[in-house]
């Protein structure tokens, strides 16, 4: 596991995609982060989550006293999560806030879906890094696609998948994500969603401290292939 930050309160690693943090009903035995961890670290409070796919920066509390200001910190939204997405379409804008109210958990797929009655409030602001508006032939597979786009992405909200139904629900679902209607693709074989860097304040120290996870392999082959 790739340790970021580590003291006698927090730990900070690099998730991996692929992943769960927490044990899937499904799949009771398949490994998970909190078990990987707590074998070589001991015992350790989940903060937030991140989905299954999705790589990143990861928080846990080392202790109950850390675990009890840190979520404090998230529901107040205090806490300065950024991630990294790539976009199947080119947005035309370079920014937008996004407030489409969201529904989790829906039918068999256990998918979240934009719900202007039933929804609850969820907000995404997103912000162009790069686009890439020539397809070449090594894209063949996404014929019927005009260009794509690094995009920057900041919950103000945590709602499941929101990111994700957010991009799809704007007209540009993230690459690799079938779930949410991107065309299947051989350039990443998730959905292209990294979790970039997370700013908050220490629960010991007071101090505000950001910190931020690399991309992993998979999304930089991505970013390379598409000139991003």
């Amino acid at each position: 596991m790739d340790i970021i930050y580590k003291d006698e309160h927090i730990l900070i690693i690099n998730k991996p995609a692929g992943l769960s943090v927490l044990p899937e009903g499904w799949e009771p035995d398949a490994p998970y982060i909190v078990k990987l961890l707590e074998e070589e670290h001991g015992k350790i409070w989940v903060v937030h989550r991140l989905d299954k796919y999705t790589s990143g920066v990861l928080l846990f509390a080392l202790n109950a006293e850390a675990h009890r200001a840190l979520n404090i910190q998230f529901e107040k939204h205090e806490v300065e999560k950024v991630y990294r997405a790539i976009t199947v379409g080119a947005p035309p804008w370079k920014e937008r806030i996004t407030k489409f109210p969201l529904r989790v958990n829906v039918g068999h797929k256990h998918r979240t879906m934009v719900d202007n009655k039933k929804g609850v409030r969820a907000e995404t602001k997103f912000r162009v890094l790069n686009w890439n508006n020539a397809i070449s032939d090594d894209l063949s597979l996404l014929d019927d696609i005009k260009g794509m786009a690094l995009v920057e992405a900041r919950p103000m909200t945590g709602r499941t998948h929101q990111i994700r139904v957010h991009a799809y629900a704007l007209g540009y679902p993230l690459l690799g994500d079938t779930l949410y209607s991107a065309p299947d693709t051989d350039i990443i074989a998730r959905p292209a969603l990294h979790a970039h860097s997370l700013t908050f304040t220490h629960p010991v120290s007071n101090e505000r401290v950001s910190f931020t996870a690399p991309y992993p392999a998979d999304f930089k082959k991505a970013i390379a292939r598409l000139n991003l």
